[in-house]
């Protein structure tokens, strides 16, 4: 079974070589739109994005996402527009479509500027994330690897729409956030929540204060998911407030802090509970600190985010304290050759101790990532990465992966 996952994979890596001989002649250039597209007088802007990445299989399932696929074999295809209404009101999309799945909208919502001299924007709809630097940055040109950071991407047991009973449920699931199951809600088996996703925006109403341009910006929106878990309905009654702030000292640096508080139990799980047990404050609290300085042929990055969520205590061994989660990452790229750069990411995802009949144990299963590669580009908007991830977890059942990825990205 190993030799077959190998074959394929090779097989995978030459036909991107191949594709990307292809890309990479003049003939591209005549078949590949290189620009966003524009109609009917410049109000209708269309743009696109699409990317092929293929591995080996993932046994330890440390890369998959909220959508229940692999970040690292992954086809994924998006469409862009901006309709302008006039100088004041334009409206966004972006479709999107994983692996061939259901068309998504990841994106649809209103931008509202009342003065076209200042920087004052509303946007009310799926909108865009106020949280966080990574997530305001989610297209694969703007990721110097293939891996997302953990604290983006990697499922915890902590779910939604399911609860545990006590600390000996919530410990049994320890390292199994893509399949976990517990005794309250849901009946079902299902993925956890990573502290932030990459992959789906939130519903809601956003303001925002200044760009890039000045000095220091602000952000705040009011949304009915949470950072964890974005949803397009609200299912518990409840609203996520969140907020960030970048400030730009010197040319090069951005250094900005975030913040966002909101319900989290899906109101069908809450609903669940025992009588008795309290119902209000379950809620997901976080806090992110971020930079990133560029100069010459360096850019360096680096971002770490606390994460506390609030379940209930419904039996012994109770769950007393807030589930917190710490992730941290750094990673940095070089121009070794216009268009060739080398990159490398260190990242790690700690938990806070709970105790259960056993004793003391944190709540998941710490995990650490190590990437390294590079990238090169074929055109201006065609990129071919390739990278080598390494994965650890405190777990017994699969506690490390190693896997080689490559990457095929094209945008317009």
């Amino acid at each position: 079974m190993a030799h077959a996952r190998m074959r394929l994979f090779c097989r995978a890596i030459g036909l991107l070589v191949v594709l990307s001989s292809a890309l990479a002649g003049r003939a591209a250039a005549d078949v590949l739109p290189s620009q966003p597209i524009t109609l009917l007088d410049g109000r209708l802007v269309i743009g696109g994005e699409g990317s092929v990445s293929v591995s080996p299989s993932d046994p330890g399932y440390f890369n998959f996402t909220d959508y229940n696929h692999n970040a690292l074999r992954l086809v994924r295809l998006g469409v862009t527009a901006a309709l302008s209404a006039g100088r004041h009101v334009t409206v966004l999309t972006e479709i999107r479509t994983e692996n061939w799945d259901a068309l998504r909208p990841y994106a649809l919502y209103v931008r509202v500027r009342p003065w076209t001299r200042h920087a004052f924007d509303i946007q009310a709809g799926r909108i865009p994330p106020v949280f966080g630097a990574f997530s305001r940055r989610p297209y694969d040109a703007d990721n110097p690897l293939v891996g997302t950071p953990l604290a983006y991407q990697y499922l915890t047991s902590l779910r939604a729409d399911a609860l545990p009973a006590s600390a000996d449920d919530l410990l049994r699931m320890r390292g199994r956030g893509w399949y976990a199951s517990y005794p309250i809600g849901s009946s079902d088996g299902g993925h956890g929540l990573p502290l932030v996703t990459a992959f789906r925006w939130d519903t809601g109403i956003e303001v925002s204060v200044g760009d890039r341009m000045q000095p220091v910006s602000l952000s705040v929106a009011v949304t009915n998911g949470t950072l964890s878990n974005p949803l397009v309905g609200d299912d518990n009654a409840g609203k996520q407030l969140s907020g960030r702030v970048e400030w730009r000292p010197v040319p090069g640096l951005i250094v900005g802090a975030s913040g966002a508080r909101g319900p989290f139990v899906a109101r069908a799980a809450s609903n669940a509970l025992p009588a008795g047990v309290p119902r209000d404050g379950l809620t997901q609290t976080a806090f992110g600190v971020d930079a990133e300085y560029s100069s010459g042929y360096w850019l360096v990055r680096g971002e770490a985010i606390v994460s506390r969520w609030r379940v209930p205590p419904v039996s012994a061994p109770f769950i007393t304290s807030p589930l917190q989660a710490v992730s941290a990452f750094v990673e940095g790229r070089y121009t070794i050759l216009p268009g060739v750069y080398l990159a490398g990411r260190v990242d790690h995802l700690g938990f806070s101790t709970i105790t259960g009949s056993a004793g003391p144990e944190t709540w998941d299963a710490p995990v650490t990532r190590f990437e390294v590669g590079g990238g090169y580009s074929l055109q201006r908007n065609v990129l071919l990465k390739l990278a080598f991830q390494h994965d650890s977890r405190d777990t017994v059942r699969v506690p490390t992966a190693s896997l080689a990825v490559a990457q095929l990205s094209f945008w317009f």
